[in-house]
Parts: structure tokens; C-alpha cells; sequence
């Protein structure tokens, strides 16, 4: 089966591009190229953005009930839980996440999230009357904010390019979705399966592209609102623009989470929980567990149980089952992460496991050794800056008190853990953490509930009633009586 595609999906339909430029998609595994698409340009965002603002200006999907775009939604639901499989494997081809992770969460928790929004969305207050305090009631509606730019990453994809094109769907917004250069071959499968499912022409169209086409969808003056995964430097950049031009924007955006493993914890379990939630997706995760708390009695013995325990991973072919670390996406990630470990050895950082170099047995792909500091300072930069790959490090602290300073001593605030066997204590410590999401001995996202950050882990949130919100504008008519 040939992955190749020569059009591009702008307006609903396929449409042949503007230039002759090309994509070419390449195996992190194998360093081949798997897949060759059109990329977009300027003028392909031009085309689908006068779709989308036609289609919300003119067409009927944003004057449908809300009933109405939900039952297409609940199409789109079960037709996307039939290609879940074929979802998967597309997203290890063409960036190396582990099949066993892309068959765990790369695929399924899309899905979960279109059915979570489809319950919050059969519930949501589309229009309530309430009564005013002037005398006269108020009806207050929630409209569609208009056409959207959703611009996600390559890490998760499809789970970032659903969280906002199903709320926007729900609440009567279009969409021009621009994914990652690295990443454009799971946006073929998702457009026909939008057509499929009834969505109207001209709702959404999936244009995938560089910068250059993300910074010209960001300032179109046809886009109403941005919605934005990726780098915090990256979204300083949009949330300027957008600010420029009073243009609705939500940031999702990087993370430093601090694991804090209090005295009390079960240390097998704490290791087994970082095997995933620190390393998920070879390490290219924003809400990976990459700061591991440890009280100094314990610090030395759970960094090198850890140590042990990350070293003996499985690295090796993402569409092998048994693989439990992939390569990175490119080799500039590949040499970004090696660059970092080599930083956090000129630190004074103590090397446990890994280091620089290839992992043992494979002499191509991006790859990484899975790596583990101890006697990290958290002033460090290994402890200061994303990394994006899998590397830990193990930070002592002196007591819960200093365990919590240290856990917000960090420009991000996107995610944590605490590990306890004592819960009330646990939720006590997560109280004090500054984080927009924080779980006790585990972590998830909960899609009835909001995922976001605090500080420079971005703006605004998603899932939950807050993030369909996200894609509404609220509108109050106050309602005089009659005169008599």
C-alpha cells in the first residue's frame, strides 16, 4: 500500500495543489523516505481559509442545531473507531512513536476524546434564560467563534488536531488545520474519514506545511481564532500576533513536570509508573515526568533502582510490538537531545544510564540511549529546559516543603505527580504545585475535565465544558417587557 498523495483537502474536497512542492515523509526508523505529499504553500492557506469563511459566513453548519452537528460528529465517531488500527500504524511509519504506545493513545484517545465531547456537548447551556437583576431576564447564547486555525504538533497528531477540530465542529466554528511537515500522513486518513461522516463543504480543510504557511494561517485576517500546540517559543510568537490583532488564541505548550516521590511511597511502583509517564512516547511528550523528586535519604537508591529500570527498556523499530522507546522524530531531535545529555554532563550531573551514542544494535535511525542523571541541581539546565527525548533526572529535596519549591521552581506548569501511599497528603502537595494538571500516583487526562498550563506552559484549555467553551463566543440579550 502506497502512502503517497498528490492533492491537498481544502474546503472538504480534494483540490490539486497551488505549487510543485513536496513533503517528503522519512521513517525515523529506517531513514527512508515512506511517503511523498504535496506541500502546502501560501496560497493553498489562502484557498482553504476562503472556504472556511464562506462555508461559516454563507453555508449551513453553523446554523444547524446543535443536535444537528452532533449527530454528524457521532458519525465521524464510529467510522474513526473502525480505523483505529490503520490509524496507529500510519503515526509509528511516519514519526517513530512505539506501536505499543500508538495503539494505546496515539489512535484511541482521539476516538475517546470525539465520544467525551459529544456527552459534554448533548449537555452543554447552547442558550439559557436566566433572570436579570435590573427587573428583565437575560438570554444567553454561546455562538461559534468563527473560522479556527488549529495548528498541531508531530508528536501525538491526531490527538492534538481532534482536540480542537471536534470541539470547534460542536460549537458551529470551521476549521483549516495545518499539520507539522514531519506528520502529514494521518491528516489524509482523518479528511476521508470527515467526508464520509456527512461534514458539509468548505467546514474543514488539512493543509499541511512549514512556518512560513503556519505564520501566514496565524495573521490571515479571515482566521477568527488560533488554537496552537507546540514549542513555548513558537507560541510567544503566535500570542503576540493574535494579540496585535485581538484575535482569539488558546496556547498549549511545553513542560519541566516534577514527579515528587514522598518517604512513604512504594518505590516499585513509582518506578513502574515512570517507565511510562517519564519516557512515554520515546520522551517526546509535554507532560512527561522528567524531574524526579526524592528525599536525600532515598535520593541514591531510587535513582539507581530507576537507572536500572529505564536502562533495561526495549529500544529498537516502532512497529515492533515488543519496542517500548522508539527514535526521534528527526535526526535535528535526535542531535538536540545528545546535545543536552553532553550539557548535562558538563554540569557535574552524575551519569546513571545511557549517555551519548547509539543504543546497542542499531547502526541507523534517530535514536537515543535512554539516559538517567542523579545529583541533579535543579538550577541545571538538563532540569531548567525541555528536552523532548528520554532523559531523566533525579533531584534531591530535603522535605515536602522544599520537594513542592522545587517542583514550581520552573518558567512551565503543565503537569505533575506525587507518589504517596497517604492520598490526603498527596492531594495536600498537589495543592501547592502550579500546574494546570497533577495526579496521585498516576497521571492521565481525564477528557470531562480541562487540560491546560499555568505560566509558559500556555493559555486558555482544553477538554472538559472549559474547552469547548474555548471555541464559542458569549452573547447576552437582555429582554425588556413589552410597553404597555
Amino acid at each position: 500500500m502506497t502512502l503517497d498523495r498528490d492533492a491537498l483537502f481544502i474546503g472538504g474536497t480534494w483540490a490539486t495543489p497551488a505549487t510543485d512542492a513536496v513533503l517528503e515523509v522519512v521513517s525515523p526508523h529506517s531513514e527512508e523516505v515512506v511517503a511523498r505529499v504535496p506541500e502546502g504553500s501560501t496560497a493553498d492557506i489562502d484557498a482553504a481559509v476562503a472556504a472556511a469563511r464562506r462555508a461559516f459566513d454563507e453555508g449551513p453548519w453553523p446554523r444547524m442545531s446543535p443536535a444537528e452537528r452532533i449527530e454528524v460528529v457521532q458519525n465521524l465517531s464510529g467510522l474513526y473507531a473502525a480505523k483505529l488500527d490503520e490509524m496507529a500504524t500510519i503515526i509509528s511509519t511516519e514519526m517513530g512513536s512505539p506501536i505499543s504506545f500508538s495503539s494505546l493513545a496515539q489512535a484511541p484517545a482521539p476516538w475517546m476524546q470525539i465520544e467525551a465531547f459529544l456527552g459534554i456537548a448533548r449537555e452543554f447551556p447552547w442558550e439559557e434564560r436566566r433572570p436579570g437583576v435590573l427587573g428583565a431576564d437575560v438570554v444567553v447564547r454561546h455562538e461559534p467563534v468563527g473560522v479556527v486555525a488549529a495548528i498541531p504538533p508531530w508528536n501525538v497528531p491526531q490527538f492534538t488536531i481532534l482536540s480542537k477540530v471536534v470541539p470547534a465542529l460542536l460549537a458551529g466554528c470551521t476549521v483549516v488545520v495545518k499539520p507539522a511537515p514531519e506528520t502529514p500522513l494521518d491528516g489524509y486518513l482523518l479528511a476521508e474519514l470527515l467526508v464520509e461522516a456527512g461534514v458539509p463543504e468548505g467546514v474543514v480543510s488539512i493543509v499541511a506545511g512549514g512556518r512560513e504557511v503556519g505564520e501566514h494561517l496565524v495573521r490571515h485576517p479571515g482566521v477568527d481564532k488560533v488554537a496552537f500546540t507546540g514549542s513555548t517559543a513558537a507560541g510567544r510568537k503566535i500570542g503576540a500576533i493574535c494579540g496585535e490583532q485581538l484575535k482569539r488564541v488558546s496556547l498549549e505548550l511545553g513542560g519541566k513536570s516534577a514527579a515528587i516521590i514522598l518517604d512513604d511511597a512504594d518505590e516499585a511502583a513509582a518506578i513502574e509508573g515512570l517507565k511510562f509517564l517519564g519516557v512515554m512516547n520515546s520522551g517526546q511528550a509535554c507532560v512527561a515526568q522528567t524531574r524526579v523528586l526524592v528525599s536525600r535519604e532515598r535520593h541514591d537508591a531510587f535513582a539507581a533502582a530507576l537507572a536500572s529500570a529505564i536502562g533495561a527498556m526495549k529500544v529498537g523499530d516502532p512497529l515492533d510490538p515488543a519496542t517500548e522507546i522508539g527514535p526521534m522524530v528527526a535526526q535535528r531531535q535526535q542531535e538536540r537531545v545528545a546535545s543536552y545529555i553532553r550539557i548535562g554532563q558538563e554540569e557535574g550531573a552524575q551519569l546513571l544510564v545511557g549517555g551519548e551514542g547509539r543504543p546497542e544494535g542499531l547502526d541507523r535511525g534517530w535514536y537515543v540511549r535512554p539516559t538517567v542523571f542523579a545529583g541533579v541541581d535543579n538550577k541545571m539546565r538538563i532540569a531548567q529546559e525541555e528536552i523532548f527525548g528520554p532523559v531523566l533526572s533525579v533531584i534531591a529535596y530535603d522535605d515536602v516543603a522544599d520537594a513542592i519549591r522545587i517542583a514550581n521552581d520552573s518558567e512551565y506548569g503543565l503537569a505533575g505527580t506525587v507518589w504517596t501511599a497517604d492520598q490526603e497528603a498527596g492531594l495536600e502537595v498537589a495543592r501547592g504545585v502550579r500546574t494546570g494538571t497533577y495526579g496521585i500516583n498516576t497521571y492521565t487526562m481525564d477528557f470531562a475535565a480541562p487540560f491546560g498550563g499555568f505560566k509558559a506552559s500556555g493559555l486558555g484549555r482544553e477538554f472538559g465544558p472549559e474547552g469547548l467553551a474555548q471555541y464559542t463566543e458569549a452573547k447576552s440579550v437582555y429582554l425588556a417587557a413589552p410597553p404597555m
